[in-house]
């Protein structure tokens, strides 16, 4: 705009110029004033005209900027409007929780918030009124509400949160029936979500929390060696079930599937099952011991699947207790799969048995059938360990013992079971390699079949 200022300013000079020369030759000096005074308000005008111009430019310029001020108002409002209905649209499947805090620079609050999916809660609320059907509640949970309330008042200690400033923590009887009805079902954890209302990783964090809670306060208390008056009364029980004396417990071990490990898969490859499937397997143990009523007095978990019952046995804490001389002029009755030993008492393997031999089998089988059906209970009322564990190795011994305690506090308050929920187990019998290891209790196994032979209490072959 300056350049072309001056190149009209010049041109006006040049014009003035050359006018002068021309009066001054034909006119004179008069003239020459004469012409100047003219040109005056002609110049003047040509300014005021380009001013005009000048001016004019400046308000197209101004109206120009703003329309396009306008239209970016437009567009932002038309922006803020689609945001605005798409958080609608999100706050339509959210509930909004919202909590004050300090600002730390002046002084004044600011709010902050957190999105929590909605879910419903209405299966449990129905279950947890005290209206509730105490039949329906020990479909749904393998216990009655009483037994219920124990496990839970008994757990409280060790599994109650606090409320925070953003959330409630959730209520102890919720924590509790999160694990239980996961064990009890063994339905996945999309299932626990929906009937529970939480989220699938809060579930999961329960159901490791809650079983490590059970494991840690309640074994103790409800899965112990008996004393000396309580040997003395198991003593009476097995001798008077199959005649045969000084028989404290009745040992077995069961096979738990896994999903296949990450690391060292061949220790946890099931080789029988998985001849007898047709499908690759994999496992890790459970040894139990158990008294005449079902309960279980110790339990060993975890050891890979690959090793055998003696295997298992001879790397048991239990083994270690036996052979330091706890159980003195003691006998623990297990299955062909276990050495004859001296605190360990098993059938005859070979073939071509007498008829004593025979019917000390019977009596051995008898008492090895109460472990059997224990183990049959243990895993009907808890389904999970009915199908593959998809819980890492390293969480498996707290959700295996969380299994037996609970089944340890149901078979002490005679919680019974369902029919359908009956569950036989089987696993695939190895004889043990080296199934003679002490000749005392092979002599001993000789005379205790010879009398019940000879005193009626066997069978004939």
């Amino acid at each position: 705009m300056e350049n072309g200022f001056n190149g009209n300013y010049k041109k006006m000079s040049g014009k003035v110029s050359a006018d002068s020369l021309v009066n001054e030759e034909n006119s004179g000096f008069k003239d020459l004033l004469s012409l100047l005074l003219d040109e005056g308000p002609k110049q003047e005008q040509e300014q005021h005209q380009w001013l005009t111009g000048f001016e004019t430019f400046f308000e197209a310029e101004a109206k120009i900027e703003e329309i396009n001020g306008f239209e970016m108002e437009e567009e932002l409002g038309n922006s803020r409007k689609k945001r605005a209905r798409k958080s609608g649209s999100i706050a339509g499947t959210s509930s909004t929780v919202s909590a004050t805090s300090d600002n730390t620079g002046g002084g004044s609050g600011h709010q902050r918030r957190l999105w929590v999916k909605s879910r419903s809660k209405d299966w449990w609320e129905k279950c947890n009124h005290p209206d509730f059907p105490d039949e329906k509640f020990k479909r749904a949970f393998r216990m009655s509400k009483h037994t219920f309330d124990m496990v839970c008042e008994e757990l409280e200690p060790a599994v109650m949160k606090k409320n925070t400033m953003l959330r409630d923590a959730i209520p102890v009887r919720q924590r509790v029936a999160v694990c239980i009805w996961r064990l009890a079902t063994g339905e996945p954890l999309r299932m626990v979500s929906k009937q529970f209302g939480l989220g699938i990783s809060t579930c999961h964090k329960l159901v490791l929390e809650v079983c490590t809670a059970i494991k840690t306060v309640l074994m103790p208390k409800y899965i112990q060696w008996p004393d000396e008056n309580k040997i003395k009364q198991l003593k009476h029980e097995f001798e008077s079930i199959a005649g045969i004396p000084n028989v404290c417990g009745s040992m077995y071990t069961t096979h738990i599937p896994i999903i296949s490990p990450k690391t060292n898969v061949a220790a946890y490859f099931n080789k029988k099952h998985t001849e007898r499937s047709q499908k690759t397997s994999y496992s890790i143990t459970l040894q139990g011991i158990i008294d005449s009523t079902g309960v279980f007095t110790d339990v060993c978990i975890g050891w890979p699947g690959s090793m055998s019952d003696e295997q298992v046995l001879s790397n048991s804490a239990f083994h270690q207790r036996a052979t330091m001389g706890q159980l003195k002029d003691l006998w623990v009755v297990g299955g062909k799969t276990y050495p004859l030993m001296d605190w360990v008492l098993v059938p005859y393997t070979h073939q071509n048995l007498t008829w004593a031999q025979h019917a000390f089998n019977e009596k051995i089988y008898e008492i090895e059938k109460l472990g059997k059906e224990a183990f049959g209970r243990l895993k009907g009322r808890w389904s999970i360990l009915q199908k593959r564990m998809d819980i890492k190795l390293q969480e498996l011994p707290a959700v295996l013992g969380a299994c037996c305690v609970l089944h340890n506090i149901c078979e002490m308050r005679q919680e019974e079971m369902e029919g359908e929920l009956k569950f036989e187990v089987f696993d695939d019998e190895v004889i043990a390699e080296n199934n003679l290891r002490s000749m005392a209790t092979a002599q001993a196994r000789d005379s205790i079949a010879h009398n019940l032979l000879h005193h009626g209490v066997g069978g004939a072959p």
